[in-house]
């Protein structure tokens, strides 16, 4: 630390008068235990969680289970590397990101009967619609045959045209559309702040009832995890509430991953959202 204070020229230096001094996490880490510190997560995971609408266990029921969720989450998916200690997940901005993953991926046991998550419809406005999209854009555009739109914008240089012709000419593909324009976005939180997932395609299957497979096409991206956790989670609330038809989610890395993508779920018989998705991810 003692290169931080400047000397009598304006320069931070490690010469002149005064010891050196060292600062690292050790004072913290002696002062603290990982069972006390799985207990502060547990109890803000529970601060959280009965927030939500969906959560119908009181405080002192939810604790327990969270606490052994938060004890095999640090076991199993946390790997310090050193000289980083487990301990230190619990300092900023590690344990937001530890709050953040957990809270979204909790959800309801309902094979023991709990309720369900349902989503919150905005009571100002009705289901979005294709006929709503009207904009101008210099980006490259394809024209197709299986879209209520004319063009679809590619945001690639050929990503995107390679995966809109196998979406266009596949035959078990009633309709879709490039998610440019039309304001459907998934929610998802990152570093403590709210963010907006926009998807690439929206594809609307044959059959009956409607099936609808939210298709993502994507090389890399550093925040695929959290945005693939959010998907999955508006997924299974949009399904168990059942207005809207059966909705799936997939991830497509290569071109040539798009079409088996469809395929796996035109196939399928209807299951529950998280078989779908553990099936079109796998």
């Amino acid at each position: 630390m003692k290169a931080a204070l400047v000397n009598n020229q304006g320069r931070p230096a490690l010469t002149g008068p005064g010891k050196l001094e060292n600062v690292d996490l050790n004072p913290y880490r002696a002062g603290h235990r990982l069972q006390e510190l799985v207990f502060e997560l547990a109890h803000t995971l529970t601060r959280d969680y009965v927030k939500q609408p969906s959560c119908e266990a009181p405080a002192h029921v939810l604790f327990p289970q969270l606490v052994k969720i938060a004890e095999r989450y640090l076991r199993e998916k946390v790997r310090p590397i050193p000289p980083a200690d487990i301990l230190d997940v619990f300092l900023s901005p590690y344990y937001g990101w530890v709050i953040e993953r957990l809270v979204e991926a909790v959800k309801p046991d309902t094979s023991l009967g709990e309720a369900p998550e349902v989503p919150r419809y905005e009571t100002s406005r009705g289901p979005g619609s294709t006929a709503e999209v009207d904009f101008w854009t210099s980006r490259d555009v394809r024209e197709v045959m299986h879209s209520h739109l004319n063009y679809v914008v590619a945001d690639t240089k050929r990503w995107e045209q390679s995966a809109t012709y196998v979406i266009d000419t596949h035959k078990h593909v009633e309709a879709f559309v490039k998610n440019a324009g039309l304001g459907f976005a998934i929610p998802y939180l990152h570093n403590g702040q709210p963010h907006d997932y926009v998807p690439d395609f929206v594809i609307r299957l044959k059959g009956e009832p409607p099936r609808y497979l939210i298709l993502e096409t994507k090389g890399f991206d550093p925040l695929m995890e959290v945005k693939t956790q959010a998907a999955i989670r508006w997924v299974n609330a949009v399904n168990a509430e059942g207005s809207y038809g059966q909705w799936c989610y997939a991830l497509a890395r290569k071109p040539k991953e798009v079409k088996t993508r469809i395929e796996a779920v035109a196939s399928l018989v209807y299951e529950s959202s998280e078989s779908l998705q553990q099936q079109t991810t796998d």
